[in-house]
């Protein structure tokens, strides 16, 4: 099963640092991040490890209108089962929902999710 963080913070800096600062080298690890930073990311200078892949979602929650999007964007990392999934939420605001998504068919059984990380 693939472990499942989601992340949560004031904005897509701190986010993508709290995330980079917990990425472990060789450990296949993949991040859904919503937002993008304003500035340089943290994870820049990781971004070209083979063992780390990510995707950006425009801001809009990911348990409503941005469903379809989240829903494509994981199915496609599943194909390749990372280790670790980070997932990056612009807000909080739905965290409960976002839960319910993934831990309901088909992910109840591919994914186990951690407690959150509040950046």
């Amino acid at each position: 099963m693939t472990l499942v963080t989601l992340v949560t913070g004031a904005d897509a800096a701190m986010r993508e640092a709290a995330i980079a600062a917990l990425i472990e080298p060789g450990i296949r690890t993949a991040l859904i991040l919503e937002g993008l930073p304003n500035g340089k990311s943290s994870l820049d200078d990781i971004s070209h490890d083979p063992s780390l892949q990510i995707a950006r979602i425009a801001p809009g929650c990911l348990c409503c209108t941005g469903n379809l999007t989240m829903r494509v964007t994981l199915n496609r990392m599943l194909r390749r089962p990372p280790e670790r999934l980070y997932i990056g939420l612009a807000t909080p605001e739905h965290l409960e929902r976002i839960r319910d998504f993934l831990t309901h068919a088909p992910y109840d059984t591919l994914l186990q999710l951690t407690k959150e990380l509040h950046a």
